[in-house]
C-alpha cells in the first residue's frame, strides 16, 4: 500500500532550489535511506515526507490516517524528567511488562536515572531521550534524519538490529554507510534539487551508480577513480555482506579489473620508515586516570612507521584521553610517552579551536602551505578545499558563516596541509557528508604516516585502519584480531544480564548497552561458523576460476565441456545456499 507520494514538488529558499518537480512514492515494507551532500536538501526532503514542511509547489498526499514518527536533527524539550519525557503517562507496571519498551531502554538509556531532569542532561543525551522516546511508539513510516548522531558503535549496532524487526516503513538521513547498508533497500541521492533512485542500501547505491556513470561514459575523471575505489574495496568484503542486487555483476567487475589495492602496505611501511625512522610513539608504564577512575594502566605500547590503528572503546572509557597523551596534550599520572625525533604530529580533536570568523577559508588554508604533493600530484590550497566541499565563492566565504560540518572540513584540511607523518584523529567523520567522506579516505589510502583513529563510523574506521584496538574498561588496551564484530561480540557477552533502567536508579558513566539475543559462547560457534562458510566461499571461488579457464581449453570437446559446465552449476548452486546461510547467521547476530 502507497503510504506517501509526492508530486511535482519543488521547494526553495530565496535563490537556492532544494528540490525541484520531484516525485515518488513511499510504499509498506519501504527501508530508504536518504545520501548527498551537506546542505543539498536531506532534511528539506525528508520533513516534506513527515508533512511538517510545506512545498512551494506540487502535492504531498499521506494515507488516510497515517501515523509518522519523526525524529528531527534539532528539536526543542519539555520540562520535566527523563522518565516523564520518554514513557508520558504509561505507569511503570505498563511499560515494563512491554517488550518494545524494555528493548529501547535497555539500548538506549541502559543505567540511567529517569528521574533525572531533562535540562540536566546534554545535547547527546536528550537526542538519545528523543530517539527512545519515538521507538517505543507503533507508527506506519519512521522518518529519521540522523539518528546514528551520539550513539557510540554498540548503539548503532542496537539501533540498526531493533529497526529491522520493525514492521514500519523507514525514511532515514545519515552518513553513516554501515548503517545505511545494514537497514535500507533502497537508495536516494538529493543531488541538484534531483532525487536520484537506486535499489538496496549503500554498497549496492554505489555499484549502481558507477554502473550508470559508466554506461554513460561520464568523463569527470577524478570522480571516477573514486567511485571505483570504493566500488574495489567494497568488493573485497566478505560477498554476502553487501546486500547487493545480483545485476549485471560481469560489468562491474570489469570496473575494477585494473584497480590496484586502496594502499600498499609495503610501500607505505617503507616510506614512513624514511621519513619517521623506527621509533614514532612509544608508551611506558602508562596510567591515566578520569577523575579518580583508572581509564589506561601500566600500558606499554608502541605505534610503529606505517602503523594504521582504530580504537573502540564506550564512551567514557578514556579514548580521548589517551589521544591526547599520545599527543603530548594529557600529562599523564603515571608512566611515559616518547616520541621519535623525526615525527611531524597532528591532532584532530573533537573540540576544535575557533578560527577568526572574519577570514576566508582560502586564506587560513594558504597560511599553512599554499602547495601540497599527494602521490605524484601537486595541489593547490584552492584545489584542496575544493576536494572538501568549498567550491567556488565558497572560498571566500567569512569562517562566521559556514556550518558546524564545514568548520570541522575546514580543520581537517589545515592538519593535511601541514604534511604530517603522524595524525591522531578523534571523531573526525562528525558532520561530514559521504562525499566528503570518500574524499577524506582517498586522500587517507595513500598518506603514508602511521595512524590513530578513533571513530563510531564504523565504515571509516574499517575502511581506513589495518587493525583495530580496544579499551574495554579493564584498564588493558586489547587488540582486536576479529575487528568491531569482535568487539560487539566481547561487549555483548560482558553485558548480559544488564538491568533495564528503573527510576530512582544510579546512572552509570556512558556506557550504553545492548541486549545479548545470544551468549557468548553461542556468539563465538555462529562467529567460527561463518569463518568456515566464508573459507569454502573463497575457496569455491577459486574453483570457478579454475573451471572457467578449463572450459575455455576445452571448448572442441564437448563431452568435456559438459562435464565442467555440470561441476560449475553445482558449485555455484552451493555458493548461492552458503551466502545466504552467512547472511542468516549476521542476522542471529543482530547485524
Amino acid at each position: 500500500m502507497n503510504l506517501v507520494n509526492l508530486a511535482d514538488v519543488s521547494l526553495a529558499y530565496g535563490p537556492l532550489v532544494l528540490l525541484r518537480d520531484v516525485s515518488f512514492g513511499v510504499d509498506e515494507g519501504d527501508r530508504v535511506g536518504v545520501v548527498g551532500r551537506n546542505g543539498g536538501g536531506k532534511s528539506t526532503l525528508v520533513s516534506v515526507v513527515a508533512g511538517l514542511t510545506e512545498p512551494d509547489s506540487g502535492r504531498v498526499v499521506h494515507s488516510r490516517g497515517l501515523r509518522v514518527g519523526f525524529l528531527q536533527q534539532s528539536d526543542s524539550y519539555p520540562e520535566g524528567t527523563v522518565g516523564e519525557f520518554v514513557l508520558g503517562e504509561r505507569a511503570e507496571h505498563e511499560w515494563a511488562g512491554d517488550a518494545r519498551v524494555r528493548d529501547v531502554l535497555r539500548g538506549l538509556l541502559s543505567g540511567w536515572d529517569l528521574d533525572t531532569p531533562m535540562a540536566g542532561l546534554s545535547g547527546g543525551e536528550r537526542r538519545r531521550s528523543a530517539l527512545a522516546r519515538l521507538l517505543i511508539e507503533t507508527h506506519d513510516l519512521l522518518v529519521l534524519d540522523e539518528p546514528t548522531n551520539h550513539l557510540d558503535i554498540e548503539g548503532i549496532a542496537w539501533l540498526a538490529g531493533h529497526v529491522n524487526r520493525r514492521k514500519e516503513a523507514l525514511v532515514v538521513v545519515t552518513h553513516d554507510r554501515w548503517f545505511l547498508d545494514a537497514v535500507t533497500n533502497q537508495t536516494w541521492e538529493v543531488v541538484d534539487g534531483r532525487v536520484e533512485r537506486y535499489e538496496g542500501g549503500y554498497a549496492a547505491y554505489v555499484l549502481a551508480k558507477a554502473e550508470r556513470e559508466r554506461l554513460a561514459a561520464a568523463t569527470e575523471e577524478r570522480r571516477q577513480n573514486l567511485m571505483r575505489k570504493e566500488l574495489a574495496w567494497l568488493r573485497r568484503g566478505p560477498p554476502a555482506r553487501t546486500s547487493k542486487p545480483k545485476f549485471r555483476v560481469e560489468a562491474a567487475n570489469s570496473l575494477i579489473a585494473d584497480e590496484p589495492p586502496p594502499r600498499n602496505t609495503v610501500e607505505l611501511v617503507r616510506f614512513a620508515s624514511s621519513r619517521l625512522g623506527k621509533t614514532v610513539i612509544d608508551t611506558r608504564n602508562l596510567l591515566l586516570k578520569g577523575g579518580e577512575r583508572v581509564l589506561v594502566e601500566n600500558l606499554t605500547w608502541q605505534l610503529g612507521p606505517g602503523d594504521r590503528v582504530g580504537l573502540v572503546g564506550v564512551n567514557g572509557s578514556g579514548k580521548s584521553t589517551l589521544l591526547r597523551a599520545l599527543a603530548g596534550e594529557h600529562e599523564p599520572e603515571g608512566g611515559s610517552v616518547r616520541h621519535g625525533k623525526t615525527v611531524n604530529l597532528a591532532h584532530l580533536s573533537q573540540g576544535l579551536a575557533e578560527l577568526d570568523g572574519r577570514r576566508r577559508p582560502l586564506e587560513v588554508v594558504e597560511e599553512v602551505r599554499r602547495h601540497v604533493t599527494i602521490g605524484k600530484k601537486e595541489f593547490s590550497a584552492s584545489q584542496m578545499l575544493e576536494r572538501f566541499g568549498f567550491r567556488g565563492e565558497r572560498q571566500w566565504t567569512p569562517i562566521s558563516d559556514l556550518s558546524g560540518g564545514e568548520r570541522r572540513r575546514l580543520q581537517m584540511l589545515r592538519l593535511l596541509m601541514g604534511e604530517p607523518n603522524v595524525f591522531l584523529l578523534d571523531e573526525p567523520t562528525n558532520d561530514l557528508d559521504i562525499e566528503t567522506l570518500t574524499e577524506l579516505e582517498d586522500l587517507l589510502d595513500g598518506w603514508p604516516g602511521a595512524l590513530v583513529l578513533v571513530s563510531h563510523d564504523r565504515y571509516f574506521l574499517e575502511r581506513i585502519t589495518d587493525r583495530v584496538m580496544a579499551l574495554m574498561g579493564d584498564g588493558a588496551l586489547s587488540l582486536l584480531p576479529g575487528g568491531v564484530d569482535e568487539y560487539l561480540a566481547r561487549r555483548a557477552g560482558a553485558d548480559d544480564g544488564g538491568e533495564v533502567p528503573v527510576a530512582g536508579a544510579g546512572k552509570e558513566s556512558e556506557d550504553r548497552r545492548a541486549p545479548a539475543g545470544l551468549s557468548a559462547a553461542e556468539q563465538r560457534a555462529l562467529q567460527k561458523e561463518m569463518q568456515r562458510t566464508e573459507r569454502r566461499i573463497d575457496r569455491i571461488d577459486a574453483r570457478e576460476s579454475e573451471l572457467h579457464d578449463l572450459m575455455a581449453g576445452a571448448a572442441d570437446d564437448y563431452t568435456r565441456l559438459a562435464e565442467l559446465d555440470a561441476e560449475l552449476k553445482s558449485l555455484q548452486s552451493e555458493k548461492d545456499g552458503l551466502e545466504q546461510d552467512w547472511l542468516a547467521s549476521v542476522e542471529k547476530l543482530g547485524g
